[in-house]
């Protein structure tokens, strides 16, 4: 059973517009200025964290004509979400353990 949860992953989605830019992706591909309408971010800040998903292996690209969508890595999200699931049950199981003080 596996206890930690994969922190760098969880940095990359602690930011408010990154985890809004999941959210969009879990519902469909999007390109950049879709997700620029969608969030009202600037495009430049909307594409340095674009490129913090990719390197983190969240999202992935397609290219199309002069555009560029992107789809989210499904298997990265249920890995994290089994990661989260292994600590939820390990902390009910471990619910009436108490270490007793030195």
């Amino acid at each position: 059973m596996m206890t930690s949860v994969d922190t760098d992953l969880i940095r990359v989605l602690a930011d408010p517009l990154r985890l809004q830019i999941v959210t969009l992706l879990a519902k469909e591909m999007l390109c950049t200025t879709h997700l620029v309408e969608e969030t009202g971010a600037r495009q430049t800040n909307l594409s340095n964290h674009l490129r913090v998903l990719r390197e983190a292996g969240v999202v992935e690209t397609e290219p199309c004509g002069r555009f560029t969508y992107y789809r989210l890595k499904v298997d990265v999200i249920a890995s994290l979400a089994g990661q989260f699931a292994d600590l939820a049950e390990s902390a009910r199981t471990a619910a009436e353990n108490k270490r007793s003080c030195p």
